[in-house]
């Protein structure tokens, strides 16, 4: 498994060289300040990429190329898009990209309600609570239908919470929940919001699906001509959200994606954390079922409440039996090279350790949320521990 560590280029107030010296051999990373939907122009990923080697890591894997919101809602003339989308990935296959992580999720990208939830041992950690989730759709950007979707005793913490909650508490759930957005782009305050839900009216599960497909068919047989793999991150939380569907949420939903287009190009990001937040979901399950077609994996581990709350646990702490997810993609790596996969596809899957927890020097530095330096250098250290006890076994 090739150790990789995100980085949001000139965003990240973490340096390369400070990610050196974590020992992790990869960088993932995008060209974060190109508006959705533009190409990445050649020039730009070049430069990227000589930061990077010059730095004395790889870069194999993009996070993310992003689907313009159009092509999720399926409106308009399209083709200019997905030519965009063709020529960016193109322009990456030449400078050495492999694998693009890329996710469907409408409109927003992970969602949390806490970016500092407190943990016992003093440290921080994202936090998403279905109360205060609840109380910003109901109460403050006024979406009725959306009680229908919590429970009753959930609806009655909401409107309590809301009762009692300052100015200065609305605005920090604001900020929470838009923090999710990658990149520099579409922030919004709650009128905003609702501007931007009005546009995806009409869109349910089935429309989204379709509009999936379109994209995976206009895509695939490009990257398949480039030796790309694209791989689709699962939603997170994996749940409907705002009123929007979610459709990359669980097996049956993996199941139709490959259904829907079988090239070899259509791969998963394995998400143990989006995937575990699902009650439903058995993490280990899922990716032994869908193992040839992991390109590329996010470890992490998700402590789950029984009213749909979940947070970030300790990268070997949580509810999803880490090591025995490890053993899976080890496995699977086994396999390929048995298999003699070509060089180019590659026997090792990339992964890196996700959201980490704020924690020592890390909480008084002003950190993208969820990625630290320290509680990521602690998650990188404990993986490559269990990868490194399992292949000796």
């Amino acid at each position: 498994m090739m150790e990789s560590w995100r980085w949001y280029g000139e965003f990240d107030p973490i340096s390369l060289a400070e990610i050196r010296q974590t020992g992790a051999k990869g960088i993932v990373t995008a060209l974060h300040d190109i508006p959705y939907g533009e190409i990445w122009p050649a020039t730009a990923i070049r430069a990227r990429k000589a930061q990077i080697t010059e730095a004395g890591f790889a870069w194999q894997v993009v996070e993310s190329l992003p689907i313009h919101e159009r092509i999720k809602r399926g409106e308009g003339d399209l083709a200019p898009l997905f030519a965009n989308y063709r020529q960016s990935m193109a322009n990456l296959a030449a400078e050495g990209v492999t694998t693009i992580c890329y996710n469907f999720m409408p409109l927003l990208d992970w969602t949390r309600t806490d970016l500092a939830a407190p943990c016992a041992d003093g440290a921080t950690c994202l936090r998403f609570d279905a109360v205060r989730m609840a109380a910003f759709e109901i109460h403050m950007i006024g979406r009725d239908a959306a009680q229908q979707d919590y429970p009753p005793e959930v609806l009655s913490r909401a409107a309590i919470w809301f009762q009692q909650a300052t100015q200065n508490d609305q605005q920090a759930l604001l900020a929470a929940i838009m923090a999710g957005l990658p990149g520099a782009f579409d922030r919004y305050d709650s009128a905003g919001l609702r501007a931007a839900l009005s546009a995806h009216e009409g869109i349910d599960r089935g429309v989204l699906r379709s509009n999936f497909k379109r994209f995976l068919g206009e895509v695939l047989p490009a990257a398949e001509d480039l030796g790309i793999r694209l791989a689709v991150h699962p939603d997170d939380p994996p749940r409907d959200i705002l009123g929007l569907p979610r459709i990359v949420s669980c097996q049956e939903d993996l199941d139709w994606i490959f259904a829907a287009n079988d090239s070899p190009a259509n791969g998963l990001t394995l998400c143990s954390g989006s995937l575990g937040a699902n009650p439903h979901n058995d993490v280990v399950a899922i990716a032994a079922r869908f193992a040839g077609r992991i390109h590329f994996a996010h470890l992490r581990n998700v402590r789950k409440d029984p009213d749909g709350s979940f947070e970030e646990a300790a990268h070997l702490e949580g509810d999803t039996e880490m090591v025995a997810l490890i053993k899976v993609i080890l496995a699977e790596q086994a396999r390929r090279r048995a298999a003699d996969v070509p060089a180019r596809q590659g026997h090792d899957i990339p992964f890196r350790p996700d959201h980490g927890h704020h924690m020592l020097s890390d909480l008084s530095r002003d950190l993208i949320p969820g990625y630290p330096l320290i509680g990521r250098l602690r998650g990188l250290a404990e993986l490559r521990g269990v990868i490194s006890g399992l292949s000796h076994v």
